[in-house]
């Protein structure tokens, strides 16, 4: 055979005097059938790179084209289940090898002998296009699974099967194009993982992502099909934010993308996951969430392929009407993927050893996310929140600066937070959304016109308690006079009775927006009324010995959920106190 090993760098193979392959096919490398793809073509070599490991790969092994780009296998099945960054199903592989993957292991990405239940809703002689739905699954009890004709499909329905049990590539459907070519419609596709699905059009953002994460939900949201970055250091809790976001998020569907984490960090994921209830139905969150679990450890071409296969998933759901959450971490060990690859191709390197085309992949990632209406007429949404771990937690390095530019709500996590146990961690200062003037007709009509008002003076007292702090530092509180120590004490209010949240305690780990606006009230009512008895005189000490301001931060751990009119007793005693000290 012609096509075969000139050399091996790492990841990185090369084939010369080669003209079978074509650009971004998909290969099998050596006798091992190690699963490839071609990156570079010229006369004199095809490059490829390699998502397995390469070792023991020798040069004079042959290589196999396929004639197809690297495609993700999508149907029944994914949910509940555990991929690797290629697919590959990990219980399937430990059931079968151990646990160790062992190379060129080729298992189905989904279980093809299982039986499904099907509910086929085609009818002879109906015209099909791309992205009609021709039949339900139940796949889980929480998700109904509709079958989709693949985007670049269309037909008219020549032959129907009955409603019944069927296994993953049995022909359910038969349609006829207009040139005549039968094609057949099974509980399966494939679709290649860096082609975005299609779509009919893209819709304005206009409803949030709610997580009942204060900080988030108040001063950063989020819209449903928008994009957030989690940057921070070590330490500083962006997993754990990613799982109360993932646990409470009112998103369908959840997708976790683990790439390049640490092992023990991935299996904690992994346990903690299939341990999670859902609080929405109280059964298992693992029946609307899909792991790609892809560690530090695996092939580092596959940490790119992680990404792609985890977004490709959650535009498939979101084609059948589904809001999607996708949860990368972290983009940076992505990234950092993209920079060793680049430098064993001998490309020439941009900022701080990054690819130049680092700026590209960020924003073609991203970019796939959107509220969208899809080719059937449903709408559904893709959000994506990555996480981003800059070395030294330096927030200038490339990664952070590049994802920025692309994302529209920044959440900044702060060492300094976490060490002093606030979480979450975010950093209320270097924090962002643009989101807030998008929602804002949504906010008004669900909640309330005062929601937005409130979290503007929220803002603005963080901002002046923030600077008032750094006069503290240099000369000490005692010069400050009382109105300007009271917003101090009410800035301690806010930060530690509200951006504070406990994710164990089983009253303050989730706060609908209505509480999350009557606690604010309660709050500008508190220094409201104290800013007033300060202008008649009266000292700042005596309104705190009364203990108003420790009871305000305790709240959030006294009104439950459901027996918010606890908060007019706040409000009264506040009123009580102040009316004593006139």
């Amino acid at each position: 055979m012609e096509n075969k090993i000139y050399s091996i760098n790492g990841p990185v193979v090369t084939v010369r005097h080669a003209n079978v392959f074509h650009m971004l096919e998909k290969v099998y490398v050596g006798h091992a059938k190690l699963l490839g793809e071609v990156i570079s073509i010229s006369t004199e070599k095809t490059t490829i790179q390699v998502y397995e490991s390469t070792t023991g790969l020798i040069p004079g092994e042959p290589v196999f084209p396929t004639g197809e780009p690297i495609s993700a296998l999508l149907g029944p099945g994914l949910l509940k289940n555990i991929f690797d960054g290629i697919e590959r199903p990990l219980k399937k592989i430990a059931e079968d090898f151990g646990i160790y993957i062992p190379i060129g292991s080729d298992v189905e990405s989904l279980d093809s002998d299982k039986k499904w239940d099907v509910n086929i809703t085609a009818k002879m002689n109906d015209q099909l296009n791309g992205g009609s739905i021709y039949a339900t699954i139940q796949e889980t009890s929480m998700i109904e699974h509709r079958l989709l004709v693949p985007g670049d499909q269309k037909g008219k329905v020549t032959w129907v099967a009955k409603s019944g049990q069927y296994k993953l590539f049995d022909t359910i459907v038969k349609i006829v194009d207009e040139k005549g070519v039968e094609r057949d419609l099974t509980l399966a596709q494939k679709w290649p993982i860096k082609v975005p699905r299609p779509v009919k059009k893209r819709l304005t953002i206009s409803t949030p992502l709610i997580s009942g994460q204060r900080v988030i939900d108040t001063l950063f949201p989020i819209a449903k099909g928008g994009t957030a970055a989690v940057p921070g250091g070590f330490g500083t809790g962006k997993t754990m934010m990613q799982h109360q976001f993932a646990k409470w998020c009112d998103a369908d569907i959840i997708v976790y993308v683990g790439c390049g984490e640490r092992g023990n960090e991935m299996t904690q994921v992994l346990e903690e996951f299939t341990d999670l209830i859902d609080p929405r139905t109280d059964k298992p969150l693992m029946e609307r969430t899909v792991l790609i679990a892809n560690t530090s450890n695996m092939p580092v071409a596959a940490r790119e392929a992680s990404i792609y296969t985890g977004v490709t998933i959650a535009e498939y759901y979101r084609d059948m009407g589904y809001h999607v959450a996708v949860m990368a971490d972290s983009t940076s060990r992505w990234a950092e993927a993209l920079r060793e690859i680049s430098g064993r191709l001998e490309e020439m390197p941009a900022e701080e050893g990054f690819p130049a085309y680092l700026p590209s992949r960020i924003s073609q990632f991203y970019e796939r996310a959107g509220y969208m209406e899809n080719l059937n007429e449903t709408t559904g949404s893709v959000s994506i929140i990555g996480a981003v771990s800059p070395q030294g937690a330096d927030f200038s390095e490339p990664v952070t600066q590049n994802t920025k530019r692309f994302v529209r709500s920044f959440w900044a996590l702060d060492k300094q937070l976490a060490y002093a146990r606030h979480y979450a961690a975010i950093n209320w200062n270097q924090s962002y959304s643009d989101y807030v003037g998008d929602l804002t007709k949504w906010y008004d009509k669900n909640i309330g016109t005062e929601f937005l008002s409130d979290r503007t003076r929220i803002m603005s007292l963080l901002a002046e308690e923030t600077k008032l702090l750094e006069i503290v530092k240099l000369i000490g509180s005692d010069v400050l006079p009382d109105d300007q120590k009271l917003i101090i004490e009410i800035g301690k209010v806010i930060r530690q009775g509200y951006l504070q949240q406990n994710a164990f305690h089983k009253i303050d780990t989730y706060v609908p927006l209505k509480k999350q606006l009557l606690m604010m009230n309660v709050i500008i009512h508190l220094y409201e009324q104290s800013k007033q008895v300060v202008s008649d005189g009266k000292a700042l000490s005596v309104l705190l010995e009364t203990g108003i301001f420790e009871d305000v931060i305790k709240m959030k751990y006294d009104v439950t959920n459901e027996a918010l009119e606890k908060f007019d007793d706040y409000i009264n005693k506040i009123d009580r106190i102040v009316k004593r000290m006139k």
